[in-house]
């Protein structure tokens, strides 16, 4: 997703357009890999010195309840990056530096084939290891 896609699902959803959400946005968008919520609050010192966790993490949940973003949990922590709109997929993420790699392969078929009689509503799929550069 791009900065100003996301900016306008803001706006469609009647949420006003303020500088912290172009910003938070933005990051997610410059580092285009799963990162914390304390990751997002510390970049945004240099322009918001005062900003807050509970605002970070308030607009974050806003985010992903537009599908802005997407969350997922490793490392015991929950971690963030722009959501990938383009076509379903899956995602390798690396353990240490967070980087993902897009699987295009999706085996929903077969796990369908193994669990006769009962409806996949929705699923997430994702891998986790080390990256060739953190090997």
């Amino acid at each position: 997703m791009k900065i100003d896609e996301a900016i306008q699902i803001l706006k469609d959803n009647g949420y006003k357009y303020t500088d912290k959400r172009r910003d938070m946005i933005t990051i997610l968008a410059e580092e285009n890999k799963y990162i914390t919520a304390k990751q997002i609050q510390y970049r945004m010192y240099e322009t918001y010195p005062g900003i807050s966790f509970d605002t970070v993490y308030r607009n974050l949940h806003l985010f992903s309840e537009l599908s802005i973003i997407e969350a997922t949990e490793w490392n015991n922590e929950k971690q963030f990056r722009l959501s990938c709109t383009t076509h379903h997929h899956h995602h390798f993420i690396c353990e240490t530096c967070g980087q993902t790699k897009v699987i295009d392969h999706c085996p929903i078929d077969i796990f369908k084939s193994e669990l006769p009689g009962v409806e996949v509503k929705s699923h997430k799929i994702e891998l986790y290891g080390l990256c060739e550069r953190c090997q």
